[in-house]
């Protein structure tokens, strides 16, 4: 089972979405963090990613504050957002985007694998729940990804 799930591949929304809503929990300190700026980080072209965050926020994930010093915070705690809150805010239920395309249609004779879909889901679904972006945060500094508001070193001659 390592072995499907080490080739599973997400969309680029959801791909997108996950970089911004991480971003908003490494980044954002629970401060308004301006869609442009995110992009930027990012590299996600802004409107695209306005559409993506226009999801989150239907799921409340994420909240938006309008006017000067504006911008999108997290809507709880990154300990209570998992990664599989904002994959299925992107795609729907993990049930309902893993299954073969033309499964619906196949007969009940059909020599395909269905059994295999709901246990995939099931499996990719308990390690998306398992994830939260507090564990995110908590690895990205482990592994020395730099923080926006991380000073440049100073060098003295």
């Amino acid at each position: 089972m390592d072995q499907l799930f080490r080739d599973v591949r997400f969309s680029l929304q959801v791909q997108y979405a996950i970089c911004g809503v991480f971003d908003l929990a490494y980044n954002g300190h629970g401060e308004p963090v301006q869609i442009r700026v995110i992009s930027e980080r990012q590299d996600i072209p802004a409107r695209y990613l306005e559409q993506i965050f226009a999801r989150l926020r239907r799921r409340d994930l994420i909240t938006a504050k309008r006017g000067p010093g504006g911008g999108y915070t997290l809507a709880r705690t990154a300990a209570t957002i998992t990664l599989r809150q904002v994959v299925e805010a992107v795609e729907g239920p993990l049930a309902e985007s893993l299954p073969m395309q033309d499964d619906a249609g196949a007969s009940a004779r059909s020599h395909r694998p269905g059994f295999l879909w709901p246990a995939l889901a099931d499996g990719i679904g308990q390690v998306l729940d398992a994830t939260t972006f507090e564990h995110l945060c908590i690895q990205a500094s482990r592994s020395d990804v730099p923080r926006a508001d991380a000073e440049a070193p100073m060098y003295f001659i």
